[in-house]
């Protein structure tokens, strides 16, 4: 599986941007796939993610109520829609997959196979 992740920029606090990840390759309706970012000077951490074949979408507790991840099977897209931005928001942002496994700790970095270039956002304050 390739994860290509695009949609960064600069954008004022506030303000919205809607990252996508485009996956191409064979993805399984078990598989995990979602958003880590990293911001300056800090370590990775877990964003959003969901199954490919649906059920629960998961949330960082930081980005609940602004964040919303979403998908396109039929492309074999997903979506990260990024409301109400704050300047804590800017990162680098990895799309993430991983092969299909029963009981996956979604939030956790190292369970994912598969990882995008990144793409950057920044929040101006």
């Amino acid at each position: 599986v390739q994860l290509q992740a695009y949609g960064g920029g600069l954008v004022q606090a506030g303000g919205s941007l809607r990252l996508s990840c485009a996956a191409s390759g064979r993805t399984f309706p078990a598989s995990p796939i979602g958003w880590f970012r990293q911001g300056p000077g800090k370590e990775r951490e877990f964003v959003a993610a969901l199954i490919w074949g649906g059920g629960t979408t998961y949330y960082a507790d930081s980005v609940k109520g602004r964040f919303t991840l979403s998908r396109d099977n039929g492309k074999k897209m997903v979506y990260l829609q990024m409301n109400s931005l704050k300047a804590e928001d800017t990162a680098v942002y990895y799309c993430a997959s991983a092969k299909p496994r029963l009981r996956v700790d979604v939030e956790n970095g190292r369970n994912y196979d598969y990882w995008g270039q990144g793409t950057l956002v920044t929040v101006s304050s």
